[in-house]
């Protein structure tokens, strides 16, 4: 489908390093989150109608700082950075994990998680982890099952299957759908939760 208008004006706003660099904690936030070889930036991208508004890398682990896309005055995108697989100083590594679940358990104005996952590699220990914190805080979340191009039809059915599975108990609080930005599949989808979510209350 064409990319809705209010995600073609995205515009990248600032980076931060630390929870005090963010904006003003208020309007409404959605953040992306997953492992680093999970493809946040690709599908920011693909969402946004833009090709180099979210920066893209064959390393995997390039995003270390937390990146804001504004949407409007009130709402805006939030790039966190990944965890798992970058090749990165463990000291480092501890830095970004404090900072993100700093972000996670203080912003106010986040409204909902987009959890990525690579579709042939789902509900690893770290997503798990991230999962669990979801559904201890009550924080709603969509888990993106991201690069369904790579599996045959009856794999993705497979695959989608056994999340839906995992996720059943908390189906008030977590869904789950399949991406590919190369194949521009699952966009309706994605675009549905993200407009719920950005609704002003």
């Amino acid at each position: 489908m064409n990319t809705p208008p209010v995600y073609q004006q995205a515009s990248f706003l600032l980076s931060a390093a630390k929870l005090d660099q963010l904006p003003t904690d208020e309007g409404i936030e959605v953040a992306f989150v997953g492992r680093s070889n999970a493809g946040k930036s690709t599908v920011l991208n693909r969402i946004t109608g833009q090709k180099r508004l979210a920066r893209t890398s064959k390393t995997p682990g390039r995003t270390q700082l937390i990146n804001v896309f504004q949407l409007d005055a009130d709402r805006r995108l939030i790039d966190l950075p990944g965890y798992g697989y970058a090749k990165a100083p463990l000291t480092l590594k501890k830095q970004w994990q404090y900072t993100l679940t700093r972000y996670l358990q203080t912003r106010q104005c986040l409204r909902g998680l987009v959890l990525l996952m690579d579709i042939r590699h789902p509900l690893k220990g770290s997503d798990q982890t991230m999962l669990q914190w979801a559904i201890e805080s009550q924080l709603s979340t969509h888990i993106l099952l991201n690069k369904a191009d790579k599996l045959k039809r009856m794999q993705i059915t497979k695959t989608l299957k056994a999340v839906n599975e995992y996720i059943a108990p908390y189906s008030n609080l977590i869904s789950v759908q399949c991406f590919s930005a190369l194949k521009h599949s699952g966009e309706d989808e994605l675009y549905a939760v993200l407009n719920e979510w950005f609704k002003s209350e």
